[in-house]
């Protein structure tokens, strides 16, 4: 049976963590409201919040282990670039579709798909910049190589 609390790693902008649990609709009032490892309710200012770090298990989940895109990412959206207030600096895909995003921070994926962080939400109160450094679209239909004849054209030389 799926459940609706996810494991997540909250880092708080005085470089400490705190572990536990989220509802789907985890802010509220400008607080994250989470159910830590000891099964107590935590809210936490979204002010103080760096990131909210959606993992598959606990531990030393909140690093990561590759902060940018070796090379330009395959998956389609936009390819952000975000620099917190303390000038830490993280790479990310978010979808193009800004409207998906809600009026308190933003969502990216991190660069490491197959590590422990699935997703990261990010405060704009966390932030000092964020720069778009790619559109990254779907893969156009259709045949490279050969042109199609021009039928219009009258050839010259037959």
């Amino acid at each position: 049976m799926a459940t609706t609390h996810k494991k997540v790693v909250i880092r708080k902008m005085d470089r400490d963590s705190v572990n536990g649990h989220v509802k789907a609709a985890f802010i509220a009032d400008g607080k994250v409201e989470l159910m830590n490892t000891s099964g107590n309710v935590v809210t936490i200012d979204l002010r103080d919040v760096k990131g909210v770090y959606f993992v598959r298990e606990f531990g030393d989940s909140e690093s990561l282990t590759r902060k940018t895109f070796p090379s330009r990412p395959r998956i389609e959206g936009l390819w952000v670039r975000l620099r917190f207030r303390d000038n830490e600096v993280i790479e990310g895909m978010m979808p193009n579709d800004l409207l998906q995003e809600g009026s308190d921070g933003f969502s990216i994926l991190p660069p490491d798909p197959g590590g422990n962080t699935q997703r990261i939400f990010v405060p704009r109160s966390a932030l000092a910049h964020i720069t778009v450094l790619a559109v990254i679209g779907e893969k156009k239909a259709g045949r490279r190589g050969r042109r199609p004849e021009d039928t219009l054209q009258v050839p010259m030389f037959t």
